[in-house]
């Protein structure tokens, strides 16, 4: 199936490994331009040769914290440059830290929620005069199903997600008319270092083993297993396309 999405410049947050990752792969295999973005500068080098051999697409890679609004001012305008301009947008972050609510304190609360919720503000927000001049501009927020069904030990994420998808629904509504698609992708579990780290913790915490916690999760999925990066990178570009 064609996504019509041969051509067009995407920049994805959050990008350098896990889900990010796996959605750069399969938009560079539809024929996008491609910038991906982390903090870590040889991993981001890295990643982006990777992509190149296996897709022949032309990646880009941009080093810089989204968590700060200069930081994500800067990203957009330097990936609008680097492709002469910008159709797809995808944000994406890391995690929070694990743990329960009293375990958390005021500032872990904030830097959360600058991270996890106000990255997505800023990447949009800074977008925005980019996505406008598109002809096919669209937005895909990446969180998790824990906006749906909160995890245990992860309530910084259960909590702050939720605000994510309430902001991406809100601006289908208000920018929908002006041609900006808005769609959000709610990943379950999925075979990542992310999903790695929390069976640890979850190990740890329980003195329990990683096996054991890898049963209880296996338990929770319908068809028994987790899903690849990959499959979610499948929807992701759907979801992103005009197909």
């Amino acid at each position: 199936m064609d996504l019509l999405l041969k051509g067009k410049k995407a920049f994805l947050s959050g990008s350098s490994r896990g889900l990010g990752f796996a959605a750069a792969r399969i938009l560079a295999e539809e024929g996008c331009r491609v910038v991906i973005n982390g903090r870590d500068e040889q991993r981001l080098k890295d990643s982006s040769m990777l992509l190149k051999s296996e897709t022949g697409a032309e990646v880009g890679y941009l080093a810089g914290d989204v968590a700060s609004a200069e930081g994500a001012l800067d990203l957009i305008k330097k990936a609008a440059e680097i492709m002469g301009g910008l159709d797809l947008l995808v944000t994406n972050t890391g995690g929070p830290p694990s743990g329960k609510f009293e375990a958390h304190s005021e500032e872990v609360w904030q830097n959360a929620t600058n991270l996890v919720f106000l990255s997505h503000v800023r990447l949009i927000r800074a977008a925005l005069p980019y996505l406008r001049e598109s002809s096919s501009a669209s937005v895909l927020t990446i969180t998790s199903y824990s906006v749906k069904q909160p995890i245990p030990n992860l309530i910084l994420s259960n909590s702050i997600r939720a605000a994510t998808v309430g902001l991406t629904k809100s601006l289908a509504l208000e920018l929908g008319p002006d041609g900006i698609r808005f769609n959000s992708i709610l990943p379950g579990w999925t075979k990542t270092e992310r999903v790695q780290e929390i069976l640890e913790f979850r190990a740890e915490q329980s003195g329990s083993t990683m096996e054991k916690e890898m049963d209880i999760i296996m338990a929770e999925c319908p068809l028994g297993r987790m899903a690849s990066p990959d499959e979610i990178g499948r929807a992701a570009a759907f979801l992103l396309s005009p197909a």
